[in-house]
C-alpha cells in the first residue's frame, strides 16, 4: 500500500510561508540533504535533535509544500519539491541552498549511509 502526504489539495506555496519554514537551520540542513533530488527514508536523516523533533521539522517541510513524503507500509520517504518550487520561485531554491552551503547553515543534518 502506498501513500503519498503533501500539502493540502489546491494549497499553494507562499513566499512568507517558504521562507518561514526554511529559516530553521535544520530544516534548511534538511532540504540541503534532500537538494539531489533522491528519495530518502526518514530513518537515513540524521540531525542532532530527537526523534520527534525531527519529525517535527519534517511534518512542517511538507505542510508548506516544500516536500513530499511518501508511505510505503511502515517506512516513509520523503522528496523535495524542487520542480513545484522552481516553478513558484525561480531561482529562489538553488540561491538559498548556495547561501546556506557558503554559510555552513544547516551541515549539522546529514544521511546515514543506505547499509547502516
Amino acid at each position: 500500500m502506498s501513500d503519498h502526504h503533501q500539502a493540502q489539495p489546491g494549497a499553494e506555496v507562499t513566499l512568507p510561508r517558504l521562507l518561514g519554514v526554511l529559516s530553521d537551520p535544520t530544516r534548511l540542513g534538511i532540504v540541503r540533504v534532500l537538494s539531489d533530488d533522491a528519495e530518502r527514508g526518514w530513518g537515513r536523516l540524521c540531525a542532532p535533535v530527537a526523534k520527534s523533533t525531527l519529525s517535527h521539522h519534517l511534518k512542517m517541510l511538507r505542510e508548506a509544500g516544500v516536500t513530499q513524503t511518501r508511505q510505503e507500509g511502515t517506512r516513509c520517504y520523503v522528496t523535495l519539491r524542487r520542480d513545484a518550487l522552481d516553478d513558484r520561485f525561480p531561482g529562489l531554491l538553488s540561491a538559498l541552498l548556495d547561501a546556506a552551503a557558503t554559510d555552513d547553515v544547516g551541515a549539522h543534518v546529514t544521511e546515514l549511509p543506505e547499509d547502516a
